[in-house]
């Protein structure tokens, strides 16, 4: 028999999830669809789960770069940032996905809230309505942000999964980028 807890965790999900609108869904992958450079933006837990994203994106073959990464190149307009913040208000997510958005570069906001700053910077935007540590969105009896970040996870898997299937990317060949060392 399952622990309660965990029922009620994958209950909250399951809520979550079944509040996303799917043409957000869509509209966002055919964005990253495209053949234009990538950047994930993200801080604390949501910045982790940007950096998994991230990977994934390289896995199915797209040019993509974690913004703070020393390595990442300058953003340039006609350049995509997927930034994601569950509150919406985080300052660094939120002055550079602003400052992008001013400078040609198409927006992807990704947060708990169609009223939150963070969405109002963009008409590309994914609202996963899970609990922040602001309190915003659909109830939780977990601490913090933890149902928004576990339902990013989700939401972000199924976005890679969808697009690898539209640009018919197998495992086979993403596994081909993962790694030849093992």
């Amino acid at each position: 028999m399952k622990n309660q807890m965990i029922t009620t965790i994958l209950e909250e999900i399951n809520q979550v999830i079944d509040g996303v609108d799917e043409s957000q869904l869509t509209a966002f992958v055919d964005i990253l669809a495209q053949d234009k450079r990538i950047f994930v933006l993200g801080e604390g837990r949501s910045g982790l789960q940007g950096k998994g994203f991230a990977m994934r994106l390289m896995h199915i073959g797209r040019e993509v770069y974690v913004i703070g990464e020393t390595i990442t190149p300058a953003i340039q307009a006609g350049d995509v940032l997927v930034a994601i913040s569950g509150s919406g208000k985080t300052g660094q997510v939120l002055t550079l996905a602003q400052k992008a958005a001013g400078n040609d570069v198409t927006v992807v906001a990704v947060t708990s809230s169609p009223a939150s700053p963070l969405a109002q910077v963009t008409e590309n935007k994914v609202i996963i309505p899970g609990a922040t540590k602001t309190g915003d969105g659909i109830h939780s009896i977990q601490l913090l942000s933890s149902l928004f970040d576990q339902t990013l996870h989700i939401v972000l898997d199924y976005v890679c999964l969808d697009l690898s299937q539209k640009l018919a990317i197998s495992n086979e060949r993403a596994k081909a980028q993962h790694s030849n060392m093992e």
